[in-house]
């Protein structure tokens, strides 16, 4: 496939294949989506919508009965301006949840955390990712620990931290300041003993970025492709889309669901969603309509 008008990129060089926990696949034939499950009662989106146990047992499997490949659990909010939640509470929140998803499904679970003695007690637990916002720089501990383990970790990019990320985000060259972030935090991880199978990048949409410098990271998205990892887009329910929309989060499927054919479009391998139903079935035609002849 070349690269054509819509900007369809080809498989990247580095190894296609991604193995989670006991399942192995194969990025070149599909895109993976995961299914986000927030055990909290702030998140701009969804927040204590799914903060009961109960609550929460059941949309995982849901996400996992309408396509979801992961389901990424996180305790606590990341959303700008989010006050930390101590570490006893989100421990609290989700090794219970956790637990009891891997009593009842083989399915790979996410956690979202970019605290090592979260991540480590929820890969007890059952967990088989690591997805750090922080890019493993937080947690001085976070490094050893995905090595020791050798789980596949997602290393995201943020200017600042939640707390002010959003305070007038500025970049002189985007793309490349956030390609120079990725490659220093690829040489970390390495030298850390991570193997480079193991990463997957998120260019953090929202995370120290302004509407603009979204829709510029999704245009060019496949120019993260040299780095020789998988990349991952998250755009669900995000700000950018209400700004563009004018709407409010719950009503920003619709929009995101554009951002994630334009995504799969420039390469993204792995989608990062609520809506796993209409994710899936987005990303099951737009990948038909690239398969059907290739170019």
């Amino acid at each position: 496939m070349n690269t054509g008008s819509l900007g369809v990129v080809a498989a990247p060089s580095s190894p296609t294949l991604l193995t989670i926990g006991r399942h192995t696949y194969d990025l070149s034939q599909r895109t993976l989506i995961m299914g986000i499950l927030n055990i909290t009662p702030d998140s701009f989106a969804d927040g204590g919508q799914f903060f009961e146990p109960q609550a929460a047992i059941e949309h995982a499997q849901a996400m996992v009965a309408a396509g979801a490949d992961i389901i990424d659990v996180g305790g606590e909010s990341t959303r700008p301006y989010a006050t930390p939640v101590p570490l006893e509470e989100e421990l609290q929140r989700v090794i219970p949840i956790i637990a009891t998803l891997r009593a009842h499904s083989d399915a790979p679970i996410s956690i979202d955390t970019y605290k090592a003695a979260i991540a480590r007690q929820a890969l007890s637990a059952g967990a088989n990712l690591v997805n750090d916002i922080s890019a493993m720089r937080f947690d001085p501990d976070m490094a050893a620990l995905v090595a020791e383990a050798q789980v596949p970790v997602i290393l995201m990019h943020m200017q600042g931290t939640p707390q002010n990320m959003q305070v007038k985000p500025q970049y002189q060259n985007l793309i490349g300041e956030i390609k120079q972030f990725f490659q220093e935090r690829l040489d970390f991880a390495l030298a850390h003993g991570i193997s480079r199978h193991q990463i997957i990048l998120d260019p953090g949409i929202g995370f120290g970025k302004t509407w603009k410098h979204n829709l510029e990271i999704i245009q060019r998205l496949d120019e993260f492709q040299e780095l020789g990892c998988p990349i991952l887009l998250g755009t669900s329910r995000k700000a950018f889309i209400g700004k563009i929309l004018d709407l409010p989060a719950a009503e920003r499927d619709i929009g995101t669901l554009a951002t994630i054919a334009i995504g799969v479009l420039r390469g993204a391998q792995l989608i990062r969603t609520h809506n796993v139903l209409w994710g899936h079935q987005v990303i099951a035609m737009v990948e038909a309509i690239l398969h059907s002849y290739p170019r």
